[in-house]
């Protein structure tokens, strides 16, 4: 028999506290080796803590607690073993339907008995049942901490029936006057800071332009079947813009580079952050060399990257070292915004919807798939030449895809020396 004290991973250099977000396991659980525990958030990712042997755990810090790294916040007594605990478990699901035979290892909830609906979110196994059957949180309560609706919540009121129309059209407003007060996350704190500094330390500027996407609508409709087929992915906008932002940043160098002290670096390679929405907020997990990777190499990367910003696993390196940044508000319905310069930066993309408008096109009006594009950029280092040149170059090779392979020139600009 043995005692394993579990301490606080480092999630980097310079970071000396976190907070532990949630407890995956309580005091009294029995688990087995490598299982997860804990998510623990800290100024720049969230990590998992993992049991390191099996046995039975004791919990010593408690949810949204700050800690110090290297700090004990589990105990195993490893002398319990998760065999007996195993074997309970095969009678249950011996008897459970297949949906609930699907469930993976959720966080052991406490159940509340209070009637009132949910003022937290929904877990994500919970999220993807209620979008498919268009359940909204308020149609439901929630039985997890705070009021956060589990997989089975949905699941039981699939079974028995959903509240009443009135409360369904009262869209889970009920009339009352309480009020919320949650802690903001490290993560969130952090990225508030980093907002109001962008603001505050570049003369940061907007240019718009606007992209027929007939092109690139064409040329996915031909060869998207082909190209899943052949790669196993779908091919999409990212891998396109990506390309042109690449072939656009040779051009203009100034766009892809950052101040540090009184000098300029000119970063003579594309490392593109792509900004992705995940459950701990906003996450900007970078393609390295971006220039050299072909457009399914980049669909890969996104959607790898993706997945792990979901998951909470994306690593600080990850994270890091970024010289230019696209972020894609289209996915949300945004017709236009001006995006933040992500630090230390100078530049960053702003894609947004796609909306089918009549345009003039050789004097003809056609009804023509058009994106409006945004380069919010740092005016000290980049002049408005440079920046309206980068954002037509990235139109020019997007209505044009062919450009991205010669340069950003047309093949028979190419043959006629041009």
């Amino acid at each position: 028999m043995a005692i394993i004290e579990l301490k606080v991973p480092s999630p980097g250099e310079s970071i000396t506290e976190v907070i532990i977000a949630r407890w995956v396991k309580n005091t009294g659980d029995i688990v087995e080796k490598d299982e997860v525990l804990a998510e623990v958030d800290s100024d720049k990712a969230t990590l998992t803590l993992n049991a390191e042997v099996s046995g039975k755990i004791e919990v010593l810090a408690a949810e949204g607690d700050t800690v110090k790294v290297g700090q004990v916040v589990v105990k195993i007594d490893d002398s319990f073993k998760p065999e007996a605990k195993a074997k309970v478990e095969d009678k249950k699901e011996a008897v459970v339907t297949e949906a609930v035979v699907e469930k993976k290892a959720e966080p052991k909830k406490e159940v509340s008995t209070s009637s009132t609906y949910a003022t937290g979110t929904p877990s994500v196994a919970a999220a993807k049942i209620m979008a498919e059957n268009n359940i909204k949180s308020g149609q439901m309560n929630g039985s997890g901490k705070d009021g956060r609706i589990t997989k089975q919540d949905v699941l039981s009121a699939l079974s028995n029936g959903l509240p009443t129309a009135a409360k369904v059209l009262g869209n889970g407003w009920q009339g009352g006057r309480d009020k919320a007060r949650i802690k903001m996350t490290s993560l969130r704190k952090v990225v508030a800071k980093r907002l109001v500094s962008v603001k505050n330390e570049t003369a940061m500027l907007t240019t718009f332009n606007e992209v027929d996407m007939s092109a690139i609508y064409d040329i996915r409709a031909r060869y998207k079947d082909k190209f899943k087929e052949v790669y196993g992915t779908n091919v999409g906008f990212m891998s396109f813009f990506t390309k042109a932002v690449c072939e656009a940043l040779y051009h203009y160098p100034a766009v892809n580079g950052m101040i540090d002290g009184e000098e300029i670096v000119y970063n003579k390679y594309c490392d593109i952050g792509v900004a992705v929405s995940a459950p701990k907020g906003l996450m900007v997990p970078v393609l390295r060399n971006a220039e050299l990777m072909s457009l399914a190499d980049i669909e890969k990367g996104i959607k790898d990257l993706a997945i792990k910003a979901r998951d909470g696993k994306l690593t600080i390196p990850e994270m890091e070292g970024g010289t230019f940044t696209i972020t894609n508000g289209g996915v949300f319905g945004s017709m236009m915004s001006t995006p933040i310069i992500n630090p230390p930066q100078s530049a960053i993309l702003g894609m947004h919807n796609v909306v089918e408008r009549p345009m003039a096109v050789h004097g003809q009006v056609l009804i023509r798939p058009m994106m409006y594009v945004a380069l919010s950029y740092d005016h000290r280092i980049i002049d408005g030449r440079e920046s309206v040149g980068f954002l037509v170059k990235v139109k020019e090779m997007l209505e044009n895809p062919s450009r991205i392979l010669f340069g950003g020139k047309l093949p028979e600009e190419i043959l006629l020396g041009l």
